[in-house]
């Protein structure tokens, strides 16, 4: 599995603020301290057809050409990411990547680290918890049975820089945080693939923080989306571990 999966977004009053656009009058979304891909959560986007706007667009990208809901139930189960070495190739992104690019908006995401046979969670945000957008890639797709048309956004992933390749030392992926002075930009269509994959490119590790926290993110009797998800949890396996010493 490769990320970007699981991840935090703030409420609508703080969206708004920071990316300087609305939600629809009548629309409503409260503060998520933890989604996860597999559920097809619907969460805030801004396209590059409506950047004045933020619309709720469904987790797992389901291409336009997917010809019935059988098959857009199994191909959105493996386009929660895409990779940004490979998007212009892949059938599943090739068009999104040419005409239909977004912003995904989040204050922070999770990944895990490996350590002596076992998996240890970690929330990772920008420092002062500043909200940021993810480059994102979306699609609209219409259902031939019932004519319902379903929006949906794929997360793009990139090569991870120092922090995360130390934090998710398996596959050392992280998702594309975008600088703010590129979000204009990776909206702004036409955009050329040269010009795309400049901008797909590794965050800056010094304005990133991370910490461990408790498997509450994985629990199946509780629900992980509370504030409790996303509190630091100190694991004694791993205080041999320089970084966790220093985040705590």
């Amino acid at each position: 599995m490769q990320m970007c999966y699981r991840y935090s977004v703030p409420n609508r009053e703080i969206l708004e603020k920071k990316f300087k656009a609305t939600f629809k009058r009548n629309e409503v979304f409260e503060r998520k301290y933890h989604v996860d891909a597999f559920n097809s959560p619907n969460l805030p986007v801004i396209t590059n057809e409506s950047p004045q706007q933020i619309d709720l667009f469904h987790w797992g990208l389901i291409p336009f050409w997917v010809k019935d809901l059988k098959a857009a139930n199994e191909i959105r189960q493996k386009t929660a990411n895409a990779r940004s070495e490979s998007i212009f190739e892949k059938p599943s992104f090739r068009n999104s990547a040419e005409k239909k690019h977004c912003l995904v908006l989040a204050d922070g995401f999770f990944e895990w680290k490996f350590f002596n046979g076992k998996n240890y969670p970690y929330y990772i945000f920008l420092k002062k918890h500043k909200p940021f957008a993810m480059a994102g890639l979306w699609e609209d797709w219409t259902n031939r049975e019932t004519q319902e048309k379903i929006n949906t956004f794929t997360i793009i992933t990139t090569k991870a820089n120092p922090m995360m390749e130390n934090i998710h030392n398996k596959k050392k992926r992280m998702p594309v945080i975008l600088r703010p002075e590129d979000y204009d930009k990776w909206i702004s269509m036409p955009i050329d693939k040269q010009s795309s994959l400049e901008l797909l490119i590794p965050y800056d590790q010094d304005d990133m923080e991370a910490y461990t926290i408790s498997r509450l993110i994985t629990s199946k009797k509780e629900n992980p989306n509370s504030p409790d998800v996303i509190k630091p949890f100190r694991y004694k396996e791993l205080e041999s571990i320089d970084e966790q010493k220093s985040l705590f």
